[in-house]
């Protein structure tokens, strides 16, 4: 059963009205989340309306998608993709004239933008997995995957029958307005698997991960009258929004940008130091909420530290900060954005057993539309989120065919697949740093403490740690690499790190193995060439 409730359109003026459609729950918790203001009819007068099915129905639509013809065009169209595809196999070098037709798409590029690409990458539109083809005929094994995003590779045919598909419906994007069914898929199955290890209920999704996390911000916000402050681990990274680039912890991010948010930042967890890393955070905690009591809208946990270095934390460093904000009524806020999926459990709090404690979570990247995700307690007043766009229809159902194949493929679990990457990755990167020490000095952290950890990561998020940390020398090396056939990325904050985001769903353990040649090749290249 649901109701249909009157409600402002900004939550507060009575004045403009729409009709909002609210789940049917307990009448205990109805009652104490109903909004009401002047002219909103009293809880007796809404109006009771019967759940109706949402099976398939006789529609235009329907007849036209299950089409013979459509059906048998989209099959046809994977036939022919696969067929191409069997030609990519390997890393191979541009041809002369493709390397021409490149650099006349990247000056057109830099014309546009104003600046120059960190890479000389454009894409022909075509690629084999962890392969992806360029316009100068290159073949490349792609390593970074649009920073988390394509983790089905590239022309993967479930994905490109998911974006034909969509492109069978009425529209190109989706809002919050006016959407199709498969946006509402989409927000279930979020909300759905969120709840399986937590008390997440509802979701709503839109088009980035800055604005899922802003987002998440006015949820605390609005949930703590409005407090100030914020606290975020040090070395974080939030997004590119105004409010985003201050949180996050990047000095070059927020460069002529007016501080107007006020963030405590926390030290993340420190392996060196064990339990007193763990001491030295509650005594940081406990300083802030006593120097600003009242004054936290939120604690932003990032559980896993993408751009910080893919540095990770065990379940006992975050549990007493959770107990704390708990006891002080701090909002926690679970940041995986660029965690997501891509780990041993789709949601990564789950995997710590943290999830009792999460009031909001944030994700986004590989699940193509980004989403804030929230508890029945955080649910917030009309008016606060909405958007134009939630994202495109190949979005979407892309999205949610991803990650339905990554929830039943046997990809989650500590013997699933991702796991088994992580356990391929070490294996390679073990043996690469047992053959070559040369490349791999030992690297030193802030307090001037070695770290000899030189492979390191979790699920499919992988680094290597090669000339002592040195952000110029991996720089020069990710150029190299690039050349040779290999598309990485950089992460951390002294020492620097390579970084690695293989396409989760469809790398397999034997793919580092070519992987790993062009690495040595491209390493003594950039010492050869200083």
């Amino acid at each position: 059963m649901a109701w249909i409730g009157t409600v402002s359109e900004t939550g507060r003026d009575p004045g403009v009205r729409y009709h909002e459609i609210v789940p049917a729950r307990s009448s205990r918790r109805f009652i104490g989340s109903l909004i009401t203001s002047p002219g909103n009819p009293p809880f007796s007068a809404l109006k009771e309306v019967p759940r109706v099915s949402t099976s398939p129905s006789s529609t235009i639509a329907e007849t036209f998608r299950h089409s013979p013809e459509v059906t048998s065009a989209i099959d046809a169209v994977i036939t022919r993709l696969e067929a191409d595809q069997a030609a990519v196999v390997e890393a191979r070098p541009a041809t002369k004239a493709g390397a021409e037709t490149l650099q006349g798409w990247l000056a057109r590029s830099k014309e546009s933008r104003g600046k120059g690409a960190l890479y000389p990458y454009v894409g022909s539109g075509i690629g084999r997995g962890p392969l992806v083809e360029l316009v100068d005929g290159s073949v490349k094994w792609d390593m970074i995957n649009g920073i988390g995003v394509h983790m089905f590779g590239h022309g993967d045919p479930g994905m490109v029958r998911a974006a034909l598909e969509s492109a069978l419906g009425d529209v190109v994007m989706e809002g919050n307005l006016q959407y199709n069914s498969k946006s509402i898929e989409l927000s279930e199955f979020l909300a759905q698997e969120a709840a399986k290890g937590s008390n997440i209920r509802y979701c709503f999704t839109t088009n980035s991960g800055a604005m899922a996390n802003e987002s998440a911000l006015k949820v605390c916000q609005q949930k703590t009258n409005g407090a100030p402050r914020v606290i975020a681990f040090q070395d974080c990274f939030m997004g590119r929004s105004t409010t985003m680039a201050q949180i996050g912890d990047s000095a070059g991010g927020r460069v002529g940008i007016p501080l107007n948010a006020q963030v405590d930042y926390m030290p993340f967890y420190d392996a060196a130091a064990g339990d007193r890393s763990i001491e030295m955070a509650v005594w940081h905690l406990d300083m802030y909420l006593k120097r600003y009591p009242g004054q936290h809208s939120c604690f932003i946990f990032e559980l896993v530290q993408g751009e910080g270095g893919f540095r990770t934390a065990p379940r006992e460093f975050f549990v007493p900060l959770m107990e704390m904000c708990r006891e002080h009524g701090v909002p926690i806020w679970d940041d995986e954005v660029q965690t997501f999926g891509r780990n041993t459990e789709m949601y990564y709090y789950d995997a710590l057993d943290l999830g009792e404690y999460v009031d909001v979570v944030t994700i986004g990247k590989m699940s193509q539309v980004c989403a804030c995700l929230y508890t029945e307690e955080y649910n917030p007043k009309p008016g606060l989120l909405s958007g134009t766009f939630i994202g495109s229809s190949s979005a979407i159902h892309g999205g949610l065919s991803a990650l339905r194949r990554l929830r039943d493929g046997g990809y989650y679990g500590p013997e699933g697949r991702i796991a088994g990457l992580q356990a391929a990755f070490r294996e390679h990167g073990d043996a690469f740093v047992a053959a070559h020490p040369e490349w791999f000095p030992v690297a030193k952290d802030t307090f001037g403490r070695p770290i000899t950890e030189f492979v390191a990561g979790t699920g499919g998020m992988c680094r290597l740690t090669p000339f002592g940390g040195s952000r110029a020398m991996i720089m020069k090396a990710l150029h190299v690499m690039f050349d040779e056939g290999v598309i990485a990325f950089i992460c951390g904050h002294d020492p620097y790190h390579l970084r690695f985001l293989p396409p989760v769903g469809v790398m397999e353990p034997e793919h580092f193995g070519p992987v790993f040649e062009i690495l040595e090749r491209a390493f003594a290249r950039t010492v050869a060439e200083g």
